[in-house]
C-alpha cells in the first residue's frame, strides 16, 4: 500500500459540506459501491436528524472514526469524505490496512447547521469568528461519555454520545481516530498510548504539506507531552486533579468524560488518535527563538487580557438575562467561561508563580499563544455573545404580542456587541499575520496521521 499515493490524490476543495451535503454523499458511496460499503443510522440527534454511519471492507480489526466532535470542526468530515471514497475505489488500499472501517462524517447534525453560514467562505478571521458556534460543555458529544471520578458524577449522555458509545461496544475498536480541529495556531496531536518511533512521521505529514507545528503552550497545564508537538489523550480526571490542587476545592465540573476514555474502559488496547490542525496560522506559533518576557509574564498578561474582555461580555449580557430563553443555543457556552475565567483564574495564576522554570525567558511561540492566540479565541465568545441577542431579537419578532422593552434592550446589546465585533476582529487582523490553509493540505495532514497509526496498530498489535 502505497501510503503517499493516497495522500497525494486528496482534491483541492474549497468549501466544507453542509450537513445534508454529506449525508447524500454517504448514500451516494454506497449505491456506487452496493457490496463494499453499507450506511446504517447510528442513531438520532437530539432533534431527530439521523446520524450516518458507513461501514466499508471486512478486515479483522475494527477501526472507528468520527467527525464534526465539535461542530465547529468540520476538517474531519472533509478527511472521511476523501478517504472513505479512496477505501471503497482501492482494493488494495483497504485489504492491505487491514480493517473493518466505521465512519461518522457528522455526530452532531445539530449544531454543525448552526456553523453552515461561514462553511463556504469567505475564510477570514471575522466570518469564521461572526458565525461560530460551540455547544456548552455538557452539550458536547466529545464530553459527555459516563464518568465516577472522585466526587464527579455523569451520567447524562446526549443521544449522539449514546449511538457513539452503542458503536464503542459493539465494534470494540481498536483504533479510534476523534477528527478534531483547532481554529488558529499549528498542527499538533493527542494519542492515548506512548509511541515514540511514531512521531517523526506525525510531525513530517504536517511540515511536507508547509503547516507549522504549535510549538506553544499545551491546551492545558495539566497536559503530558510526549514529544514536541505530541501530547497524551487528555482526561477529565486530570483536569478535576489539577483544579483540586491549585484551588484546594472540588472542582464544579458539570460534563463528563471524553469518547477516549470511555473507548479505553470497553478496550483498554484501543489506541485513540486527535490529529488537531488550524484553519489559520500565523509563522510565530513555531517561533522558539527567545523574547523579552518571561513565560510567567507572558501567562499573567494572558490570563489579565482575558479577565477584562469576559468581564467586558458579563457586562454587555448584564441587562439582557432576564430576556435570554433557557433553549437559547449560543448563551450557555459564553456564561460558562465567564464563570471559569472568574474563578478559574486564581488557579492557573498560582501555576504560574508557583514553577520555577516559568522565570526563564518565554519562546515567541509561547508569548504568541499566550496572548495571540488567547485573543482569536476569546473572540469567539464575543461572536456567541452578538448571536445570543440576534437569536432573542428574532424570537421575539414572531411574537404577536411582544415586550418592547425586552426588544429595545436585546437591540441595544445587539449593536453594540456588533460593534465591538467589527473593531476587536479588525485589531486582530492587523495585529496577526495570518494566512487561511487550504483544506486539501489540512485533509492530507489528517489522511497520513491515520494511515500511520492505522499502519503501526496492523504490524505490531
Amino acid at each position: 500500500m502505497n501510503v503517499r499515493s493516497v495522500v497525494d490524490h486528496v482534491p483541492d476543495y474549497q468549501a466544507f459540506l453542509t450537513v445534508d451535503e454529506m449525508d447524500e454523499s454517504c448514500r451516494r458511496l454506497a449505491r456506487e459501491f452496493p457490496g463494499i460499503v453499507t450506511v446504517f443510522e447510528a442513531g438520532k440527534s437530539r432533534k431527530g436528524h439521523p446520524i450516518l454511519c458507513m461501514k466499508i471492507g471486512d478486515g479483522p480489526k475494527n477501526a472507528l472514526c468520527f467527525a464534526c466532535p465539535h461542530p465547529n470542526e468540520p476538517i474531519g468530515a472533509m478527511t472521511l469524505e476523501y478517504f472513505s471514497r479512496a477505501l471503497a475505489e482501492n482494493d488494495e488500499l483497504r485489504d492491505g490496512l487491514g480493517f473493518t472501517w466505521y465512519m461518522i462524517k457528522c455526530i452532531d447534525p445539530d449544531g454543525v447547521r448552526l456553523n453552515e453560514n461561514w462553511f463556504k467562505g469567505p475564510f477570514t478571521v471575522y466570518n469564521y469568528t461572526k458565525n461560530y458556534y460551540r455547544p456548552i460543555g455538557y452539550e458536547q458529544v466529545e464530553w459527555t461519555f459516563p464518568i465516577d471520578y472522585k466526587e464527579l458524577h455523569f451520567h447524562n449522555p446526549l443521544p449522539e454520545t449514546k449511538a457513539l458509545m452503542k458503536l464503542i461496544e459493539e465494534t470494540k475498536p481498536e483504533f479510534m481516530y476523534s477528527l478534531h480541529n483547532a481554529g488558529f495556531g499549528g498542527a499538533y496531536w493527542y494519542i492515548t498510548h506512548d509511541y515514540p518511533e511514531l512521531y517523526e512521521g506525525l510531525r513530517n505529514s504536517s511540515i511536507k504539506q508547509g503547516i507549522p507545528l504549535n510549538l506553544g503552550e499545551p491546551e492545558e497545564p495539566f497536559i503530558t507531552k510526549f514529544s514536541p508537538a505530541i501530547f497524551k489523550n487528555m482526561t477529565i480526571g486530570e483536569a478535576y486533579d489539577f483544579i483540586e490542587k491549585y484551588t484546594g476545592e472540588k472542582p464544579n465540573i458539570k460534563n463528563g468524560t471524553s469518547s477516549s476514555d470511555y473507548a479505553g474502559s470497553v478496550n483498554g488496547d484501543c489506541v485513540t488518535l486527535l490529529t488537531e490542525l488550524p484553519y489559520f496560522f500565523d509563522s510565530r506559533i513555531e517561533d522558539m527563538s527567545e523574547s523579552e518576557m518571561t513565560r510567567k509574564e507572558a501567562i499573567l498578561k494572558g490570563v489579565e487580557v482575558s479577565q477584562a474582555h469576559f468581564a467586558r461580555l458579563d457586562l454587555i449580557l448584564q441587562d439582557i438575562r432576564p430576556y435570554v430563553q433557557k433553549e437559547n443555543p449560543f448563551v450557555k457556552l459564553v456564561e460558562e467561561v465567564i464563570q471559569y475565567v472568574r474563578e478559574g483564574s486564581e488557579a492557573k495564576i498560582k501555576w504560574a508563580k508557583s514553577n520555577p522554570e516559568f522565570e526563564k525567558s518565554a519562546k515567541i511561540a509561547e508569548v504568541f499563544d499566550n496572548l495571540y492566540a488567547a485573543k482569536f479565541y476569546n473572540g469567539l465568545y464575543l461572536g456567541l455573545t452578538v448571536r445570543t441577542c440576534a437569536y432573542e431579537i428574532e424570537r421575539l419578532q414572531l411574537l404577536e404580542s411582544r415586550d418592547e422593552e425586552a426588544l429595545c434592550k436585546l437591540k441595544e446589546a445587539h449593536d453594540s456587541g456588533e460593534k465591538l465585533l467589527d473593531e476587536y476582529c479588525h485589531e486582530l487582523e492587523n495585529e496577526l499575520d495570518y494566512t487561511f490553509i487550504p483544506i486539501q493540505k489540512l485533509v492530507r495532514i489528517q489522511v497520513e496521521s491515520g494511515l500511520i497509526v492505522a499502519n503501526y496498530i496492523r504490524e505490531n498489535r
